[in-house]
C-alpha cells in the first residue's frame, strides 16, 4: 500500500446481510474522489458471516482495503479505536456498515476539511429513524449541553471527519471508557459541522438497545463533566436546608398553638416525601458508582480490546501479495 491521504474506519458488527450492498456502494464513492485511500473493517466479533465476507473482500480489493478481525465483542466505540491505531491517512472519516449515512456523502467531509477544520461533524437531514430514538437522541442532547461543554448537534451520527492530529491525540488516551466524537470536541482548534443525507437501513436491524442508549448517556456525563456530582450535592444541600427550615417552622407554629404532638406527626407522617428522598438517595449511590466503577475499570489496566488477526498486503511484496498479521492489544 502506497500512503494514503484518506483512511475511512467501518465498525462491523453482525451486518452479514447488509455488506454487500455497502461494497457495491463504497469502493466507486472512494475511487470517485480522485485520492488515495483505505479502507479499514473493523469486525466486532459478529456471529454471522461477516467475516468471512470482509475477508472475501480483501481478497479483491487487498490494495485499498485493511481488515481487523476482533477476537470477542468489544463495543463500538473500541472497534473504532482500534481502527484509528491501525490507519494512516492524513483525514479519517468514520462510517457506519448500515448504509444509513451514504458512503457518497464522503466527499462533503472531506471538502470542509479542506477548508481548515480540524474535525467535521455530520447533521443527519430528515432522520429515518423510529419516533422514539429520535426523542430518546434529543433528550441526551439536552442533558449533554447542561452538563458538559461538548456542543454536538447529533451525537448519534457516526459519519465525520478527523486530522491526522485530532486521532493521534485520541490515539494517546487509555480511557476505558468514552464517547469518541465528544473527545474529538474537546481536542479539536476548529470543529465544524455540516448536514449529511440520513436513509432508512439498508438491512439488518439496530444494534443500539435503550440500555446501550443510556449507557451513551452516562458515558458522556461521567466521562466529561463532574457537573452530575454537583448538581447531585447541591440538591441534597437544598434538601436538607428546606427540611430544617420547615422543621424550625412548624414546630414554633405548633408550640405557639399548644399543638406539640399535631405538630411532630405532621413532620414524621409523610410517606411520599420518604420515598422521594429515599430514591434520590438510591439515585446519588447509583451515581456515586457510575464514577467508581469507571475508576475500577481503569486501574485494572485491562486491555481494551483484543485483535485475533489482521489482514492487510504486506508494502514490500508485489502487488498481489497479502498477508494476515496475527497480533494481540
Amino acid at each position: 500500500m502506497t500512503q494514503p491521504e484518506l483512511s475511512v474506519v467501518i465498525p462491523v458488527y453482525n451486518e452479514e446481510a447488509g455488506l454487500p450492498a455497502l461494497f457495491a456502494r463504497l469502493y466507486p464513492a472512494l475511487d470517485a474522489l480522485g485520492m488515495r485511500y483505505e479502507l479499514i473493517f473493523v469486525n466486532d466479533g459478529s456471529r454471522d458471516r461477516s467475516a468471512a465476507l470482509l475477508r472475501e473482500q480483501f481478497e479483491r480489493r487487498p490494495d485499498v482495503t485493511r481488515v481487523v478481525l476482533f477476537s470477542s465483542n468489544f463495543g463500538q466505540h473500541m472497534a473504532i479505536m482500534a481502527g484509528f491505531e491501525q490507519c494512516r491517512g492524513d483525514i479519517v472519516v468514520t462510517l457506519d456498515a448500515d448504509l444509513q449515512n451514504p458512503p457518497e456523502e464522503i466527499g462533503k467531509l472531506i471538502a470542509k476539511m479542506r477548508e481548515g477544520y480540524d474535525y467535521v461533524g455530520g447533521v443527519r437531514q430528515q432522520r429515518q429513524d423510529p419516533m422514539f430514538r429520535k426523542l430518546v437522541s434529543r433528550f441526551i442532547n439536552w442533558v449533554r449541553e447542561r452538563t458538559t461543554l461538548i456542543r454536538i448537534s447529533d451525537h448519534g451520527c457516526m459519519l465525520r471527519a478527523y486530522s491526522r492530529g485530532i486521532v493521534d491525540a485520541i490515539n494517546s488516551c487509555k480511557e476505558v471508557n468514552t464517547f469518541i466524537p465528544a473527545l474529538a470536541y474537546t481536542f479539536s482548534m476548529r470543529p465544524a459541522e455540516i448536514e449529511v443525507v440520513h436513509e432508512e437501513r439498508a438491512a439488518g436491524e439496530s444494534k443500539y438497545s435503550l440500555y446501550n442508549l443510556i449507557r451513551l448517556n452516562f458515558d458522556l456525563m461521567t466521562g466529561f463533566s463532574l457537573v452530575p456530582l454537583q448538581v447531585f450535592s447541591l440538591f441534597g444541600m437544598l434538601i436538607s436546608i428546606a427540611s430544617i427550615t420547615a422543621y424550625v417552622i412548624l414546630m414554633a407554629k405548633r408550640t405557639i398553638a399548644g399543638d406539640f404532638a399535631d405538630g411532630l406527626r405532621a413532620i414524621f407522617d409523610r410517606d411520599i416525601l420518604e420515598y422521594f428522598l429515599i430514591g434520590m438517595v438510591l439515585f446519588g449511590l447509583g451515581l456515586v458508582g457510575e464514577y467508581v466503577g469507571r475508576i475500577y475499570q481503569q486501574v485494572r489496566h485491562r486491555p481494551r480490546y483484543l485483535i485475533g488477526a489482521i489482514l492487510e498486503q504486506k508494502a514490500d511484496d508485489a502487488a498481489d501479495a497479502s498477508a494476515v498479521r496475527a497480533i494481540k492489544r
